[in-house]
């Protein structure tokens, strides 16, 4: 739930759905209004079907996690989307720009919400 998109950026909320079902994630992306939807290599297609994913990115996902919070059933993910939505906005610099204070608060943020399994 937390990727890096640029290499010397802190890893943002992320969440995105894998499926050879193009059709099912077109109609989720219709659903929710936001996102993309990318084709992934398929490097041997006499063995696999083509794959997709679509991907919602940053403040995009946090609020497709406050929406279907509610019906998540595995625990671990659970912890780690109440950790997003309680904590995440709370300790993200709007211009990017972090003190020694934030910058220690972020980090723990991050080894917080990896140590959940």
């Amino acid at each position: 739930m937390l990727q890096k998109i640029h290499s010397n950026e802190f890893p943002s909320p992320c969440v995105s759905i894998a499926s050879t079902t193009l059709e099912l994630l077109e109609f989720i992306k219709v659903k929710v209004g936001k996102g993309s939807i990318i084709k992934k290599k398929n490097y041997n297609q006499s063995l696999h079907k083509d794959c997709y994913s679509y991907i919602l990115r940053r403040n995009d996902a946090i609020n497709f996690i406050k929406e279907i919070y509610p019906f998540l059933i595995i625990e671990s993910k659970k912890k780690r989307a109440k950790l997003i939505l309680d904590k995440y906005k709370s300790l993200t610099s709007r211009n990017g720009r972090y003190s020694y204070e934030m910058l220690k608060a972020k980090e723990d943020f991050y080894n917080e919400f990896i140590s959940i399994k």
